[in-house]
């Protein structure tokens, strides 16, 4: 029987942009060798995929949070079968309420991704602690450094307002994700971000109903395939809604624990073959 897997990218293949764990690579080959197909599930943007993880070898990619869906090795080239960008009005809204309220932020497009003037230098500082850390745990073990996996954004002067995706913001309050869900209404969703910033909070704005569910909805019905087939691997809050519609929800060792129990089954962390060890649990490899 062939069955479909569904991989978000940060925190499930990479660990927040730093590492891809080698029984990950070795897991998704095999599956696909096996006659099963593994598609990526990401909130990141098309071209903010780094090419290290398209080189593992995917069937298609669900992209910007579900507002996007490819077949094919590359969703940066590949024609989408699922196309939701936001109307230029929601996204004019969405920057009025960022910019009232002090708010750093990203836009996303299928094809990039585009920062306020204070982003940049808040996931710089980010990154580079993230690294620090990252090679100095690598020291200890008597191993070489890691070239970190992430592309620098370009500014949001540049963005084409009716190509943009989702949202997703840094804010130094830690009330920014209640306080947009009921500021901004019932069309758009405001779900928590996945950064483990120190301070503040951060998270991700799309439309209402654009969703990584919706989009795995569409791709089964496109492929002729059922929920039952579907396996949906992750370890953030845009995880709910796929987790909602695949017959086998499984959440990573390094989610939340409301995440888990949501899932049910839980595999081990992304850096401790999380997603070889679900493939083998669940008989793809």
């Amino acid at each position: 029987m062939t069955r479909i897997a569904f991989l978000d990218v940060d925190g499930t293949i990479l660990e927040h942009g730093s590492v891809i764990a080698p029984s990950t690579v070795t897991a998704v080959r095999t599956a696909r060798e096996n006659g099963h197909l593994v598609w990526l599930c990401t909130g990141r943007s098309a071209g903010d995929i780094h090419p290290e993880v398209l080189a593992i070898g995917f069937d298609g990619a669900i992209t910007n949070g579900g507002a996007y869906a490819t077949r094919g090795g590359d969703p940066g080239e590949d024609a989408p079968i699922v196309e939701r960008p936001m109307p230029r009005g929601a996204v004019e809204e969405l920057e009025r309420y960022f910019e009232a309220h002090g708010i750093h932020y990203f836009l996303q497009t299928h094809g990039g991704v585009y920062a306020s003037p204070g982003m940049g230098p808040v996931m710089t500082e980010y990154r580079r602690e993230r690294h620090e850390h990252r090679a100095a745990e690598l020291e200890a073990q008597g191993l070489p450094p890691e070239q970190p996996l992430w592309r620098e954004p370009r500014p949001v002067s540049e963005v084409d307002r009716d190509a943009v995706a989702k949202a997703v913001f840094v804010s130094p309050s830690t009330d920014t994700v209640a306080h947009a869900a009921a500021e901004l209404g019932e069309d758009f969703h405001v779900i928590p971000g996945s950064i483990p910033l120190p301070g503040g909070s951060n998270g991700e704005i799309g439309q209402a109903g654009v969703t990584k569910g919706s989009a795995i909805t569409a791709v089964l019905s496109q492929l002729g395939l059922s929920a039952a087939d579907a396996i949906g691997i992750g370890d953030s809050w845009n995880d709910v809604e796929m987790f909602e519609v695949v017959g086998t929800p499984v959440a990573m060792g390094n989610a939340p624990a409301e995440l888990q129990r949501l899932a049910g089954r839980v595999t081990t962390a992304v850096l401790d073959d999380g997603v070889h060890n679900a493939f083998e649990d669940l008989g793809l490899i």
